[in-house]
């Protein structure tokens, strides 16, 4: 796991885009094209002991609406689907789990959650936005994720982010 150092801004950009502070971040773990945080990292274990499963966790406000639209469509059944009947499909999903444990006790282990990772990984699709956060953090490693981020992508190819200022912070930061 690759983690970017989270400045200032990050954190306020953070905050926008989520719509309150956010908790435990460990790090940045994907920019879009505007160097902007899309994908955060979380700790195992938030400030209050309370164990945390979810260590990608995807802030982009144009991928969480393109994910909610596909959730919406049926597309985690779709996925599930799939999962039963493409052996090396669901070979390479549960792969991908073994790897976003891997990478959440690199952070920390908790026993609590050792075997719980997100997205209803290992045998279902549970939750898009997880499994994109996992697939923009890792790439090629979440089958899921890259399956949504293909469905998808094409919401970065246009200046719409920009444009409308969907991540800005309401106080402007100097950077670290």
């Amino acid at each position: 796991m690759q983690l970017q150092q989270l400045t200032a801004t990050d954190e306020a950009i953070v905050a926008a885009q989520l719509g309150r502070s956010p908790r435990g971040i460990a790090g940045v773990a994907w920019r879009c094209r505007y160097g902007k945080p899309g994908v955060i990292a979380t700790m195992p274990r938030l400030s209050d002991g309370s164990p945390f499963p979810t260590t990608y966790y995807l802030t982009c406000p144009l991928a969480v609406t393109a994910c909610s639209q596909l959730e919406s469509k049926g597309v985690m059944a779709e996925l599930s689907q799939r999962l039963a009947s493409d052996a090396d499909f669901a070979r390479r999903y549960r792969q991908a789990h073994q790897e976003y444990l891997s990478d959440r006790n690199s952070l920390e282990q908790v026993p609590q959650i050792a075997q719980m990772s997100a997205g209803g990984m290992p045998d279902r699709v549970k939750c898009l936005h997880a499994l994109l956060a996992h697939a923009l953090a890792s790439p090629g490693i979440n089958p899921v994720g890259v399956e949504v981020f293909e469905r998808i992508g094409h919401i970065w190819e246009s200046p719409s982010c920009e444009e409308h200022d969907v991540c800005a912070s309401k106080q402007q930061h100097e950077e670290d």
